[in-house]
């Protein structure tokens, strides 16, 4: 897995990808503490709407910034989006009421819903090799899962000695690193651009595109999924531990380490299990557990004394861990079989956009339930969300799903370009993804 680090770009950008997320780690649990500051009990639904304008942002921006990706230098669109990233930071320290977050998590959030889905689909122009991008996408899970174990830890270590405003720094640290690994490395070149779009169909080729394609509906739908159980863990964390359980500030760090222990397990596991198995049975398994943790958690939180509920709590918190990896992880491959090089960055950036649309439903319902109804009805309506996921994923994403598709084309004359390439007839077969020549997906 590691030998792809030889690949310097791929290194230096694995590299900003870690600092990077290490610092946001350590934003997330002060903003946790922050919010549970301005706030107190109700610090589920502060964080909660936070959260949901972080997915508004998401949604609205990312897929602009995909739109037009290949129109400018992208190291140069990388680093500047860091660098805006790293002043609305240094100014969270500062934040004395609770609107103040409101406003600058959406402009941090506008940022990185910029940043992060053109970053993405540069690394498979980076490791053209399939098996080479499978071990990227592992890494990048594993990045993820150490910045939520390491960052924790970390935070909670910083804590005994600081307060929670100065691990707002360290997130400003982590922008800055980010930014000088990016200036670093020559990035490809972006592919050419096709015809000239209007303006409408260009802000929504990557919604088309995705929309089209029945493997990516059902990604869509199991993202769904892995929305419910990481919006309760992200969410009602900092409410169980500290109001429900009345423990100290490091245990919501060691709750937030044991979700990331169990992602970067399976993480580690997949490699090998997506040469064995389709990435539609791994996903599908995954989400069939992560249902049956919330509601396992949900019937046995009532009836736990509150000594049990700590260690009930962290065994479910590191099963969800394990079944949000195996859902999330083999998304980039999908993405990947399904969209051309010229296409990747729009459809990455739909991707990213929809994706959060699913948190954007799944954040502030847990947080509002958690913080006016119960944490046991915050689980019961994430574990119904996820249920709805599962079932949209087998409707939308049949079980035979080859790359090689049949397909005709009867609007084409027979000397086109598209033609000569594959076959000299209107019917041919080849590795089919939504594109200029193929607006539909065949149908047997």
């Amino acid at each position: 897995m590691f030998s792809i680090l030889k690949n310097r770009t791929y290194r230096q950008l694995f590299f900003a990808q870690i600092v990077a997320l290490v610092g946001t780690g350590l934003a997330t649990v002060a903003l946790g503490l922050l919010a549970y500051d301005l706030a107190g009990k109700d610090a589920g639904a502060v964080l909660g709407t936070a959260l949901a304008i972080k997915m508004v942002a998401y949604v609205l921006i990312a897929p602009v910034a995909g739109a037009y990706a290949n129109r400018l230098p992208r190291r140069t669109l990388l680093v500047s989006l860091d660098v805006s990233r790293l002043a609305v930071v240094l100014l969270l320290p500062w934040v004395d009421q609770i609107w103040q977050i409101y406003l600058l998590i959406f402009v941090l959030q506008s940022s990185s819903a910029a940043f992060t889905p053109i970053f993405q689909a540069t690394i498979p122009e980076v490791l053209p090799d399939e098996a080479d991008y499978t071990r990227a996408l592992t890494l990048s899970r594993l990045a993820y899962d150490l910045e939520n174990l390491l960052s924790p830890a970390l935070a909670a270590a910083l804590l005994l000695v600081i307060s929670y405003q100065g691990l707002f720094f360290g997130t400003a640290v982590g922008f800055i690193g980010s930014a000088l690994l990016v200036l670093s490395v020559v990035l490809p070149v972006a592919p050419a651009a096709g015809p000239q779009l209007r303006v409408g169909r260009k802000l929504t080729q990557g919604l088309r595109i995705y929309l089209a394609t029945p493997r990516l509906r059902g990604l869509l739908a199991l993202t769904l999924t892995a929305a419910a159980g990481s919006a309760m863990v992200i969410v009602n964390t900092v409410v169980i531990v500290r109001e429900g359980l009345s423990r100290p500030e490091s245990a919501v760090a060691i709750a937030l380490a044991t979700y990331g222990a169990g992602s970067m397990l399976v993480a580690l596991l997949l490699p090998r299990l997506l040469t064995r198995y389709s990435d539609r049975s791994v996903m599908l398994t995954a989400a069939t557990m992560l249902c049956g943790v919330l509601i396992a958690v949900a019937v046995a939180w009532r009836q736990l004394t509150p000594a049990l509920q700590w260690p009930a709590m962290l065994s479910g918190w590191l099963l969800l861990g394990m079944s949000y990896a195996g859902l999330v992880t083999p998304g980039g491959r999908l993405l990947r079989r399904s969209s051309n090089e010229r296409d990747r960055p729009a459809l990455f950036a739909a991707q990213f956009s929809l994706s959060h649309a699913c948190w954007l439903i799944a954040y502030p319902v847990v947080g509002w339930l958690g913080a006016k109804v119960s944490i046991a009805a915050a689980l019961w309506a994430m574990a119904a969300l996820a249920l709805l996921g599962i079932a949209l994923a087998h409707w939308f994403w049949p079980q035979e799903d080859s790359d090689a598709l049949a397909h005709r084309h009867d609007d084409l004359p027979a000397d086109h370009p598209h033609l000569a390439a594959h076959a000299p007839a209107s019917q041919h077969a080849h590795a089919f993804v939504i594109d200029d020549h193929h607006t539909r997906w065949p149908t047997r």
